[in-house]
């Protein structure tokens, strides 16, 4: 079964059964060292782009926010192993058009990492999705406060709803995570790894 390790802020490693290793949104923390078959970036900025930081392996794929939304189309991907579809994410300091959510599927789990977002009209959408875990930001200034992440997580009804983006500058903030209250919360802390379940 494919293995989640969380590195900080909204940074994200996945490593699918097969060992295929797909890295989210790379900037905070450790685990740089495992090289790179997949490459999603959210948006461009510094906190969600150090590309650099990755070793990757021959024939790795790249997909930038600028790729899975190309002509106003939010585009799906299938590379290594992985089914990728970009979707919507905005906000007052993401306008909409510049970044994207990923809905990511591999050994049968469904994740969603909702990139730099607030709660928006679309997520009703994802409801329809059977999402296994949600990744929701909820630093509150750039992104969705706590109690905003909560009512996000109720309308998209993930099995497990699991904080990131915490504040800037920090690659988590337990203060900021405890103020969540949903009952589908799961607290993962930097460099926890663990073992993606299949729920169906």
């Amino acid at each position: 079964m494919a293995k989640l390790f969380y590195q900080g802020h909204s940074s994200w490693r996945i490593t699918s059964d097969a060992g295929c290793v797909c890295f989210i949104d790379p900037y905070a923390g450790v685990g740089y060292g495992t090289e790179a078959d997949l490459v999603l970036i959210s948006h461009e900025h510094y906190d969600h782009n150090a590309i650099d930081k990755i070793k990757m392996k021959p024939g790795c794929v790249t997909i930038r926010s600028q790729d899975a939304l190309y002509g106003g189309i939010y585009r799906e991907f299938e590379e290594k192993g992985y089914k990728v579809k970009a979707v919507p994410a905005y906000n007052s300091h993401h306008p909409k058009g510049s970044g994207v959510g990923y809905l990511i599927e591999v050994d049968g789990v469904k994740i969603y990492h909702a990139g730099d977002t607030d709660r928006i009209p679309e997520m009703a959408d994802l409801s329809k999705e059977h999402i296994d875990y949600a990744f929701l930001p909820i630093d509150g200034f750039y992104t969705m406060s706590p109690e905003e992440a909560d009512e996000a997580a109720r309308i998209i009804a993930p099995r497990h709803f699991i904080p990131m983006h915490m504040k800037p500058g920090r690659d988590f903030v337990m203060e900021q995570a405890m103020k969540v209250r949903s009952p589908l919360a799961m607290l993962m802390r930097p460099n926890d790894e663990i073992t993606l379940e299949v729920s169906r």
